[in-house]
């Protein structure tokens, strides 16, 4: 039984001009219905919103080992923009100059990577010798038996940026710590990173601020939400959905810390990236 409430969008408005065109991508698990809440709200805005769901890294569709070979993430996605470049329905009506990778999570990473950061194995593989007992996913990958060190660093730390994109969103992106000043060296502009939460309610491995991954791109425009956690960037959850993810033993995905408000951390985020992109 799904804990979400329903978001779908109904023949949103295409823009009179030329639109800004988002690619948009899931967090780790996750689906393209979880972000569903962005995609909508940026299409009442006027935006041209392609998400997809990655292979491996999808719920129901979940494969630990081949979800962290990153880099297919971003295939998907130059995949799906050459689809929508190429169709006469949309090519002439998309912005060449706002064109957005946006993503949650291990989205997040992924909107980097499209926009110009490129990875490092072995810097992320001792940030994981070190926080061994406070990251989640550095625990998943020990519980998995997945050592990053036998992960080939010729395929993890090359790059993979679009140059097509110009903006990139981050919301609380994965694979920030262990990066040098050199990995972030090719990222566009454009950039916004939104974090959730602070103190104990900031994930460990998504903490851009703790792994010094702000410090590396002092280009980018910084929106800290609070009170939030990680979780607070899905979909909105109906009254029960606490309950039937505790019956089902899952994870605490529709629990926010006191005081958030999650439909008002959704706007906050469709607001700015709307202001990103003109809207």
């Amino acid at each position: 039984m799904s804990p979400y409430e329903n978001r779908s969008l109904e023949d949103a408005p295409m823009a009179d001009g030329p639109a800004p065109l988002v690619l948009l991508s899931h967090g780790l698990g996750g689906s393209m219905r979880s972000m569903a809440w962005l995609a909508a709200g940026l299409a009442e805005r006027g935006a041209v919103v392609v998400a997809v769901n990655h292979p491996n890294s999808t719920w129901g569709d979940f494969d630990m080992e081949a979800g962290l070979d990153h880099w297919t993430r971003v295939a998907d996605l130059s995949l799906a923009l050459d689809k929508v470049l190429a169709d006469p329905e949309f090519a002439d009506r998309i912005d060449p100059d706002r064109i957005m990778a946006a993503g949650f999570s291990f989205g997040g990473w992924t909107a980097l990577s499209m926009g110009g950061v490129t990875g490092r194995v072995e810097g992320y593989a001792a940030h994981c010798d070190v926080y061994a007992a406070s990251s989640s996913h550095c625990q998943d990958l020990a519980r998995g038996g997945i050592d990053l060190r036998d992960r080939a660093a010729e395929a993890w730390d090359a790059s993979y940026k679009d140059p097509r994109v110009t903006h990139v969103a981050a919301i609380d992106p994965a694979f920030v710590w262990g990066l040098e000043r050199s990995d972030t060296a090719a990222l566009v502009e454009n950039v916004t990173l939104f974090g959730l939460g602070e103190g104990e309610d900031r994930l460990v491995a998504t903490d851009f601020d703790a792994s010094g991954f702000v410090g590396l791109v002092p280009h980018a425009s910084v929106e800290r939400l609070v009170p939030a956690y990680h979780f607070s960037m899905l979909p909105l959850c109906k009254p029960a959905g606490a309950a039937i993810l505790e019956e089902e033993s899952d994870d605490p995905v529709c629990t926010d810390p006191d005081g958030a408000d999650r439909a008002a951390l959704h706007r906050s985020v469709i607001d700015r990236v709307a202001i990103d992109l003109g809207l």
